[in-house]
């Protein structure tokens, strides 16, 4: 076990450095994180739309519905596309809320990370117990095929949830396409955890609230996936998922969720508060109303 060196690398990923943002604002409420090459560009390119000041940009959307908000965004960011400012488009919407948890437009997945806008996803840890009382977890690889992060380590399964979907529809859909789980399987369980992923990316600011299950399966029954971006499941021994942890061959969000999960599993002993006392500034309480933060 290496409770020491997991506990340093919590730490140095879950600090990151803000000084390149300025907060979105829509009237008194902050909704995200701009950084300097798209404060330029928006101020370039959507002066109608942005407001760039010195310690914020305010979005002009003030008075607007959430119909009109949405088609002016989405209009913003099909310019951003055909100039070659944004890559990944996926054709899919996620929702930006207001800190009360209202919704207040909805916006093409690949322009969330220029605003820094927070969005949510689903994740799912895959457990089983071995006839001897040892405890593995389910771990997919991702398709070789993918364009973002092909090959790397993921968790049994994880997901952004779209526009329109309830977190359990997520659950339900991301469940079946990337391990074959029934709704039986998936609708009794109860959320575990709450995590709130965030680092600078290419594109800005990824920020996303992780809802966070655990599910225990039969160790002798392979999860199966539906969609061809999981190559394969593997069940593997927590010190491995642990030691891949470190070397970095999980995705960022999946490595936080199985990190989190062998805390609570008390993988660590008496240690695992230890790691729990890293986590606790990106854990909220099952059930909070987390927009705000």
């Amino acid at each position: 076990m290496q409770v020491q060196a997991v506990a340093d690398w919590l730490e140095d990923a879950i600090r990151y450095d803000d000084s390149d943002f300025l907060p979105l604002m829509l009237g008194n409420h902050a909704i995200g994180y701009v950084n300097t090459a798209w404060r330029q560009r928006l101020q370039q390119a959507h002066g109608e739309l942005f407001a760039v000041q010195a310690d914020r940009v305010a979005l002009l959307a003030e008075g607007l519905d959430y119909a009109a908000c949405s088609a002016r965004l989405q209009q913003a960011a099909e310019a951003w596309r055909d100039a070659g400012w944004l890559n990944g488009w996926r054709n899919e919407r996620f929702i930006a809320y207001l800190p009360d948890g209202t919704p207040c437009f909805e916006l093409e997945r690949a322009a969330f990370r220029p605003l820094g806008l927070t969005s949510r996803a689903v994740h799912l840890n895959g457990l089983s117990r071995l006839p001897d009382g040892e405890i593995r977890m389910w771990i997919g690889r991702r398709s070789p095929f993918k364009d973002v992060a092909p090959n790397r380590l993921d968790n049994l399964m994880g997901g952004g949830v779209a526009a329109g979907e309830s977190i359990t529809d997520a659950l339900l859909r991301e469940g079946w396409e990337e391990a074959g789980m029934q709704p039986a399987q998936l609708q009794p369980l109860q959320q575990q955890a709450l995590l709130l992923a965030t680092r600078p990316v290419a594109r800005g600011l990824h920020r996303e609230w992780l809802f966070v299950y655990d599910i225990w399966l039969d160790p002798a029954t392979a999860p199966q996936n539906q969609d061809g971006e999981v190559a394969e499941h593997v069940l593997m021994p927590l010190a491995e998922v642990e030691q891949h942890i470190l070397n970095g061959q999980f995705m960022s969000d999946a490595a936080l969720v199985a990190a989190d999960c062998l805390a609570r599993l008390g993988y660590w002993g008496d240690a695992s508060s230890q790691v729990a006392a890293k986590l606790a500034p990106v854990r909220a309480v099952v059930g909070e109303n987390v927009q705000g933060r």
